[in-house]
């Protein structure tokens, strides 16, 4: 009974007592019935709610939300309907996807119900009904998918459930708003298993970018010996700048062979820079 409708027998029994005390007691019994069939043919609904009327047995309406009127004893309110977003958590143990494994599977499902005439009478409980038809389609698309694909792709396997289940429902006056599967947890053997390949995958994308390190620098290097072989002069000063490189440094000793100082000296140098200029003019007047 909602507030209004105690308020109202509230009110009747209250005159009824009072002018039974006053001018007749009998004048209270007709008042206290009066109140009490207006309090019981007085019904309240909220906003979020849905009363679905049996006249007789037979459908006579749905109402809400606001306050209505219903016949006593005639009119049956047989289910209140609340359409608000629901929220339903199921599970899979134990299954096996398309490639053999076990795994167990956390969803869950947010729902409303936009029919409440069908809700009630299509169906006992739709609840349980949602839960049922939820583990189901979760199974079934656990066993149509593959291991890799449930764990990395989980967007399309929510969308493929929230499609699936919603085509079961819609007989129902059930909504499916969207299902989001929660957890995908898998054997701990495997789970090892798994994290070797991954690794031995790391390792060999390393190795990979290790070589194409390697062959680049090679690369460079050969471009390198080829300048320094058309320029003497610039192998030397190269040599000269790595030894500074390595004395800048306080505390420093480098033990260097007379003969290398020896071929940094800038007079040789220009020597053999002149030479490997005649060289070169020999060459060309020989060819000529």
């Amino acid at each position: 009974m909602n507030p209004i409708s105690l308020f109202v027998l509230a009110v009747f029994a209250l005159v009824g007592f009072v002018l039974g005390w006053l001018i007749n007691p009998l004048l209270f019994v007709p008042f206290i019935v009066v109140g009490v069939i207006i309090a019981a043919s007085l019904k309240m609904a909220n906003a979020w709610q849905r009363f679905v009327i049996l006249r007789a047995g037979k459908l006579h309406s749905v109402k809400g939300p606001g306050l209505f009127m219903i016949l006593p004893i005639v009119d049956n309110v047989t289910a209140i309907i609340d359409e608000r977003i629901q929220t339903t958590a199921f599970n899979a143990e134990q299954a096996l996807t398309r490639d053999t494994v076990p795994v167990n599977v956390d969803a869950i499902i947010f729902w409303n119900v936009h029919d409440a005439q069908k809700a009630a009478l299509a169906i006992t409980d739709y609840r349980q009904a949602i839960d049922r038809v939820a583990q189901t389609s979760l199974r079934e698309m656990i066993g149509s998918s593959m291991l890799a694909s449930l764990l990395s792709d989980r967007k399309t396997a929510d969308e493929h459930l929230r499609d699936t289940i919603a085509q079961k429902t819609a007989d129902w006056g059930i909504s499916i708003t969207s299902v989001e599967i929660r957890d995908v947890a898998i054997p701990v053997a495997l789970q090892d298993a798994m994290s070797r390949q991954a690794q031995a995958e790391r390792e060999k994308q390393a190795r990979v970018i290790l070589g194409s390190a390697e062959a680049e620098i090679a690369g460079k290097f050969v471009e390198a010996s080829t300048i320094y072989a058309q320029n003497p002069a610039a192998l030397q000063l190269r040599a000269m700048n790595i030894i500074y490189e390595t004395t800048k440094e306080r505390g420093t000793t480098i033990l260097i062979p007379t003969a290398l100082v020896d071929s940094m000296n800038p007079a040789s140098a220009l020597f053999l820079a002149s030479q490997g200029s005649a060289a070169e003019g020999g060459s060309l007047k020989s060819a000529a």
